[in-house]
């Protein structure tokens, strides 16, 4: 098994790496501070394909795989987490535009997102269905040759800012197999935006509520057949928790290097603390497992790639490794810039407040431990981790 990335590999990374420090690091405090959402940059990632990195070739993508993305995502979270975040959300929801849209649909809207000139937000959370996503209300009832859309959706990543919603509905029973995705344009009639909500980090993308008050929905706008949804929205789950947690990765590693050039300079007691065996010890650890969950990560996407049956169980193991890696890593690098890094001078109490949101993101980390021990309930230990 060769670890090492091919050239055209680390052309992709050479390319994130310096769209971030060109691009995103010099504004990202910024953005944070004044809850500013870069629509002219993410306009700027989409001229280097990085707003339709998986979306098929034939509806405009770059068709890459998930593994290739990763690294992009990576380079591109250690400049600002935040609007790499929203990237990759933005990614999910146009991928399954190209992938599951009758083709005329394709046409009108994939051109304009896998370039950046429109955004895209992922409507599945409700308020009383979060962890359980097969308990979702907002219903879309059929009417001649249209869907009659209602119900509200929380936490939506941009609402209120983008154009195009796609947005999982109710049109059967109870359960998972009454699911179906839409698209619905986010100026259509009947939708509504709740306040921008207030959160510890992620500010430099909005977050509402979307309300649909009987949203006329053409049947022509549907994504897949009709009881689909729920598969469609299983299948981006499976690559968003690879995308957050290669979020985290990022924020970590660029927080271990503020780290790392922080200890060597700083001195207590007429010695630089890079000198104590307890700062070595601590990033030390900090290193190997930052290494761990990048490679875990890496691995559950080629899992992905490759239609690997236990692909799903792989990136829930990654996605709950990686964020409590990426965490903790971040708050380790604060304390070792002491008061310091309390205060806003530095960027490491950001990675704190930004990379926290990703344990809860996507599935909660609870959750992926339910789906980790169901399947080794069901397959045994030996079939799963093979």
């Amino acid at each position: 098994m060769n670890f090492e990335l091919n050239d055209q590999q680390q052309f992709f990374v050479d390319s994130a790496r310096a769209f971030s420090l060109g691009e995103l690091a010099p504004h990202a405090a910024r953005w944070d501070a004044e809850a500013i959402f870069p629509k002219a940059t993410l306009k700027a990632a989409g001229d280097l394909g990085f707003m339709g990195m998986y979306t098929p070739e034939r509806a405009g993508g770059l068709g890459m795989t998930r593994l290739d993305a990763s690294l992009i995502v990576e380079e591109l979270a250690r400049g600002c987490t935040t609007t790499a975040a929203f990237l990759t959300i933005h990614n999910m929801a146009t991928s399954m535009v190209g992938k599951y849209c009758q083709q005329g649909v394709i046409d009108e809207w994939c051109p304009a997102l896998v370039s950046g000139e429109k955004l895209a937000s992922y409507c599945l959370t409700e308020p009383g269905a979060g962890s359980d996503a097969a308990g979702l209300k907002t219903r879309a009832v059929l009417e001649g040759d249209q869907y009659i859309v209602s119900g509200s959706k929380v936490f939506i990543s941009g609402a209120g800012d983008t154009d195009v919603l796609v947005v999982m509905t109710r049109t059967g029973g109870e359960g998972h197999k009454g699911i179906t995705a839409l698209l619905i344009p986010a100026d259509a009639e009947g939708v509504s935006y709740g306040k921008k909500e207030e959160k510890m980090g992620w500010n430099a993308q909005p977050t509402r509520m979307v309300s649909f008050d009987n949203v006329c929905v053409p049947v022509s706008h549907r994504l897949g057949e009709e009881g689909q949804g729920f598969a469609i929205a299983m299948e981006g789950l499976d690559g968003g928790r690879i995308n957050i947690a290669t979020c985290s990765v990022g924020t970590a590693q660029q927080a271990l290097e503020d780290a790392v050039a922080y200890v060597s300079d700083r001195k207590q007691f007429d010695t630089p603390i890079a000198d104590f065996q307890n700062t070595q010890f601590r990033l030390a650890d900090m290193a190997t497992e930052l290494v761990a969950a990048r490679q875990m990560i890496r691995l559950a996407a080629s899992k992905l790639d490759n239609r690997d049956p236990q692909a799903t169980t792989y990136c829930a193991m990654a996605k709950r490794f990686a964020t409590d890696v990426g965490f903790s890593v971040c708050n380790q690098a604060l304390q070792l810039f002491g008061g310091y890094g309390y205060i806003k001078e530095y960027p490491v109490e950001r990675y704190v407040r930004d990379t926290r949101v990703h344990q809860i993101l996507e599935g909660t980390n609870e959750i992926m431990r339910v789906i980790i021990g169901r399947k080794l309930m069901m397959d045994g230990a030996l079939e799963v981790i093979k």
